[in-house]
């Protein structure tokens, strides 16, 4: 397996002086397995990437390729009308991402972005062949030797993690995802208390960690969701669907993760404190763990 990323923002689109070591584009990485093609999130990053395909894959014939989207966030599907692959005729495109109980299904969800009132090209009028398969938690055999677990994370909305497992290798995303907490209240001096609510939160919130850890479970590469500092998340981030930088390396440390990479980069972080976190992070960790850590850079390139 050969990962590429091509784009490692979250929430919106950030270029400039600050950003140009880690990169501005939102969410968008290339999956290699040999000759076959994936690639996960259609954030910013996947125009570059649709650039670099058009000049490397189309001479040698039509590409085709599945895209699997964790959801449906602005920032994980804003570039799919700039992947330029999807104008040339030839093109075969599967696109997977997690089921939706609303009235418009995936299909509608991306494909409406191509529409007058959005984007000068309607999807009527696209030159590629676009199918779209709708998934939920499941473990599926993709051929070539490729298995594929997906797993829901904790986020506003419906949220897939993938776990691709290749000659004996393991490679994880979970891009979007907080940790899973008690909601009800703990205080009994609180007007809300109620005894067994809080024990049966405390108990699903830890059985639902829990399996989180077993999805991570021995991965070679982690790439994981760090929007906040852990303090910035306690203050005012609570229940808005990320996680910090130290609850993903405990995480990470606790499933016996080989490699992570911190991704899903505020918007207003600068390449300067991303150095410093990178730094900070390996320092706190030296000679108690295995783990290796990184933060995510746009063109990073790991072979597993």
């Amino acid at each position: 397996m050969k990962i590429k990323l091509w784009g490692v923002r979250g929430s919106i689109p950030c270029p400039g002086a600050d950003t140009v070591e880690f990169g501005g584009n939102t969410s968008s990485l290339e999956l290699r397995f040999g000759e076959r093609l994936v690639i996960i999130d259609a954030g910013s990053g996947i125009r570059p990437l649709g650039d670099y395909l058009m000049r490397h894959d189309l001479p040698k014939g039509p590409i085709k390729t599945e895209l699997f989207i964790s959801h449906t966030h602005w920032d994980h599907i804003m570039g799919f009308p700039f992947f330029t692959p999807i104008f040339i005729p030839g093109t075969k495109l599967s696109i997977y991402g997690p089921v939706t109980y609303e009235e418009e299904g995936l299909d509608r969800i991306i494909g409406d972005q191509l529409t007058y009132r959005y984007f000068p090209v309607k999807r009527s009028e696209l030159a590629a062949e676009l199918k779209f398969f709708p998934l939920r938690e499941s473990t599926m055999d993709l051929g070539d030797g490729i298995r594929l677990t997906t797993k829901y994370l904790n986020h506003p909305i419906l949220c897939l993690g993938y776990r691709f497992e290749h000659e004996g290798k393991v490679f994880c995303t979970s891009f979007d995802h907080e940790p899973f907490r008690n909601v009800f209240p703990t205080n009994p001096d609180d007007p809300n208390y109620d005894r067994t609510a809080a024990e049966e939160g405390e108990r699903v919130a830890a059985e639902e960690n829990e399996k989180i850890l077993q999805f991570y479970q021995g991965c070679d590469l982690l790439i994981h969701d760090s929007q906040y500092t852990r303090k910035e998340y306690l203050d005012s981030r609570l229940g808005w669907g990320h996680t910090s930088y130290e609850d993903a390396i405990n995480a990470a440390h606790k499933a016996e993760v080989k490699r992570l990479v911190l991704f899903h980069h505020d918007p207003l972080r600068t390449d300067r404190q991303l150095r410093d976190f990178e730094q900070t992070f390996r320092e706190q960790i030296a000679g108690k763990t295995k783990l290796e850590i990184w933060i995510a850079r746009e063109g990073m390139e790991f072979e597993l």
